[in-house]
């Protein structure tokens, strides 16, 4: 049970921090329990489940104010909440809102909690992304970024290493952060990444030469190469600046890239997903094949990976000479 979502407080069941939702509770224990079960058993990714508790959380704060009760849902209310979300919040949220709604509901139908899911035919905001806003480093601040890095201390290290992990494996932050010391192995003369995707889903990668010496050296000065399934990248213990058993977060990660990029001048829009997108990038830039990058990126569909391709961003001045009046 993922108890930082529910939680019992003076005998009272409570949801994401709040009283737990009168529109289920009020249908029975069965709905209370699939209700449960739904975030618990059938949402297994972490930031998953937690994105679509807060979305629902929301909607059932919305159907207590309004007084409606499950057997009062149908698809006129339900867009009804839609349109009143997308007056405060971007398209992508309210797609995503809509989309946790719609499963919660299909949840609930398939436990005979509902005879019909009334968000089936409740269209969201029409929404086409074609190039992704993920801001990306050009290969020279990529490597200024690197090198900038003080590597006398282990931290330094640590952080030098996590970067060009993230840069050189097209990886995700939450899949390089949470390798153990084992997914770094040898296989034949290269040393490979075994990178722990969504739904979890295993992704082997060879490692690129930079970022292979580079995580080496920190490993060499942390002592920590050895243990296998304890986590490679951890966070500090407090000012004695040495490395604690735990794992880092994401927004550990994040933090630490601000800090860095702000030192040497980036733009503060830096953020985790920049080096995914810049390896991606660099990639293409250099001769690489989009199917290729795909593979890499371990992404279903060369879509998602065209989002990253910002090869064709800048337009050269040949270009516009062109426009002859």
């Amino acid at each position: 049970m993922p108890m930082s979502l529910i939680k019992s407080q003076n005998n009272s069941l409570r949801f994401c921090g709040q009283k737990f939702p009168a529109v289920i509770a009020e249908a029975g224990p069965a709905a209370i329990r699939r209700f449960l079960e739904f975030f618990s058993a059938n949402i297994r990714n972490k930031n998953t489940r937690h994105a679509y508790a807060r979305a629902v959380a929301q909607f059932c704060t919305w159907c207590e104010r309004g007084q409606f009760s499950l057997d009062l849902l149908e698809p006129v209310v339900i867009a009804a909440y839609v349109e009143s979300l997308a007056e405060k919040k971007s398209k992508p949220t309210v797609k995503q809102h809509l989309a946790a709604i719609r499963m919660l509901f299909d949840y609930l139908v398939i436990g005979q909690i509902m005879p019909m899911n009334p968000a089936t035919s409740v269209r969201g905001p029409k929404y086409i992304v074609k190039r992704g806003k993920t801001p990306v480093l050009t290969a020279e601040e990529a490597r200024k970024l690197l090198d900038s890095i003080d590597v006398s201390t282990l931290i330094g290290l640590r952080d030098r290493a996590l970067i060009s992990v993230m840069v050189f494996s097209f990886a995700r932050v939450s899949a390089v952060i949470g390798i153990n010391a084992e997914d770094f192995y040898q296989n034949g003369k290269r040393s490979w990444f075994r990178l722990h995707e969504k739904g979890g889903k295993f992704h082997e990668v060879p490692a690129h030469h930079s970022a292979e010496s580079y995580l080496d050296a920190y490993l060499s000065a942390a002592g920590i190469g050895t243990e296998k399934k304890a986590p490679i990248f951890r966070t500090v213990l407090g000012k004695t600046r040495k490395l604690s058993p735990h794992r880092m977060h994401r927004n550990d990660a994040l933090r630490m890239i601000k800090r860095r990029a702000k030192a040497i001048g980036l733009p503060a829009s830096i953020c985790n997903h920049t080096f995914r997108a810049t390896g991606i990038t660099a990639y293409l830039q250099n001769g690489g094949t989009l199917e290729h990058a795909q593979a890499i990126a371990a992404h279903e569909s060369p879509r998602t990976t065209k989002l990253y391709d910002h090869t064709s961003d800048e337009i050269t001045l040949d270009e516009v000479e062109r426009i002859r009046i």
